[in-house]
């Protein structure tokens, strides 16, 4: 199966102010939402044909018991040595696109904003959080996870690569690794790395401390 990147997100404090440093560097916020029974609510940077999402914890309680419970987000949130990085991954070619088949081992996560049968299927190393989670999306994503707006339609994305101390290649991560404009490096600090236009005009913002995130276009 070919996968791609649908979009990225990073956990991280609450109200995700440290989305105005992305905006200071001149990226265009688009909306905004919330994810009940999962406890998050998110702040959106489109590009062309992708989207960085920052995400908090918004409701503690609904986070630990509600539908998304299993993805762990809250000890992700307190743990320091937790991987903040989730992918979300899509089909790339349409053929068949609703195929029962999955693209690695896992469990799938029916959260209440889609209605069933839509539903994620989460990758089975979601268990280790010093992994990033990995989502495929079966089924073709609504409206508001597409740059509707045309925001920062200037920028698309080339690659993203995420860094994690795991050295466990296991299939999920694997599989990950091989999809278009994503890679994975081992042995590292957590770290994500998103490069927009093939690097074209040589600008480099590294975000840390505040974000574990390095930006080249």
């Amino acid at each position: 199966m070919n996968l791609e990147l649908d979009h990225v997100f990073i956990l991280v404090k609450p109200e995700a102010r440290v989305a105005n440093l992305l905006i200071a560097k001149g990226f265009e916020e688009g909306t905004r939402n919330i994810h009940p029974g999962q406890g998050t609510s998110n702040r959106r940077f489109f590009f062309s044909n992708g989207m960085l999402e920052l995400i908090w914890i918004r409701n503690a309680q609904e986070a630990q018991n509600g539908a998304g419970r299993d993805l762990l987000l809250p000890e992700r949130d307190t743990n320091t040595t937790a991987s903040p990085f989730g992918v979300i991954l899509r089909r790339k070619d349409s053929i068949d696109s609703q195929s029962s088949k999955m693209p690695f081992d896992g469990w799938s996560y029916q959260p209440t904003y889609f209605e069933p049968p839509n539903a994620f299927h989460v990758g089975a190393n979601s268990i280790n959080i010093s992994e990033p989670l990995c989502i495929y999306v079966p089924f073709t994503l609504p409206k508001s996870s597409v740059n509707q707006e045309k925001i920062n339609s200037s920028f698309a994305i080339s690659n993203v690569c995420i860094h994690t101390p795991s050295a466990d290649r296991n299939e999920v991560l694997e599989a990950v690794d091989r999809a278009d404009r994503l890679s994975i490096q081992y042995g590292q600090e957590h770290l994500m790395e998103i490069v927009l236009n093939d690097r074209s005009t040589k600008k480099i913002v590294d975000f840390r401390p505040q974000i574990p995130l390095i930006m080249y276009w």
